[in-house]
């Protein structure tokens, strides 16, 4: 029954511990699920532990001092706790990292280019870049332009093209909404949606915004203090009344003391 469950999850993080500089411990023990072709998201306030858990998914902790203390991942049921990031990408780990990092000298098209996996053919490469045109119109109009002077949310569009050209079963994406407009954020979740949708490709969705998050994901993950403090399918979690209060806006409490106070009040960490 095990083997059946982990079949059915292209990721699985079992009872994870990260340690930066044998110090700090930033993460604490945390275990999550991504169904195959599924969107999930991690929610929880900023220093919570979320991007750290998404850099233990990639491989990309040794970068920051950081390293996996205690637990596992496991991979289409392979475990990837010790393999280096660079294979984890060719496995089709894909992570799309926090400030939409993309080449600001280069065209949005030669970014493109620059993503490609070595040993892709040019056709593959046009016919992949075609697809992200089909989905990203504003790449198509700017495909020419110099990247540093696209729009933050055309950028954010180009960093989500970029980790496609990879071709990757489990997308990974960092804060994909911040500093966006709102219309923005809702056309940007709405392509990866369809992306999930008619791609099949599998979605880790880190996110302080639980409200745009929750419309899209069919799960939700809630991180606090580098721990998991609670899992449930999105429509449950937006109808908790302590996800409603703190993260979606919905508390009746509005004066800012209340605000400045609420994390001795929420009943998980009592």
């Amino acid at each position: 029954m095990q083997e059946k469950v982990e079949a059915q999850n292209i990721l699985s993080m079992n009872s994870v511990e990260v340690l930066y500089d044998n110090v700090m411990l930033a993460i604490k023990g945390v275990s999550v699920q991504v169904p195959t072709g599924e969107m999930i998201a991690l929610l929880g306030s900023n220093g919570a532990g979320k991007s750290t858990t998404l850099k233990a998914v990639s491989g990309l902790l040794k970068a920051e001092r950081g390293r996996i203390s205690r637990g596992e991942i496991t991979f289409q049921g392979t475990d990837i706790t010790e393999v280096l990031a660079q294979n984890r990408v060719g496995m089709g780990i894909c992570h799309v990292i926090e400030g939409r990092r993309v080449f600001e000298h280069l065209t949005p098209d030669e970014n493109l280019t620059a993503a490609a996996p070595r040993g892709m053919s040019r056709s593959a490469l046009n016919a992949e870049k075609e697809k992200i045109y089909d989905y990203f119109p504003r790449l198509a109009e700017r495909r020419n332009s110099q990247a540093g002077y696209l729009s933050g949310g055309e950028q954010q569009m180009l960093a989500i093209g970029r980790a496609l050209v990879t071709q990757p079963k489990l997308l990974m994406l960092d804060e994909p909404s911040l500093g966006l407009a709102p219309f923005l954020v809702e056309e940007i979740f709405g392509i990866l949606q369809k992306i999930n949708q008619e791609e099949g490709v599998s979605v880790l969705l880190v996110e302080q915004n639980a409200l745009a998050a929750l419309e899209i994901v069919s799960q939700g993950y809630l991180i606090e203090n580098g721990r998991v403090v609670m899992h449930g399918t999105a429509e449950a979690l937006k109808s908790n009344s302590d996800i409603q209060e703190f993260y979606l806006g919905g508390g009746e409490e509005t004066d800012f003391h209340n605000v400045k106070h609420y994390s001795r009040r929420k009943r998980w960490l009592s």
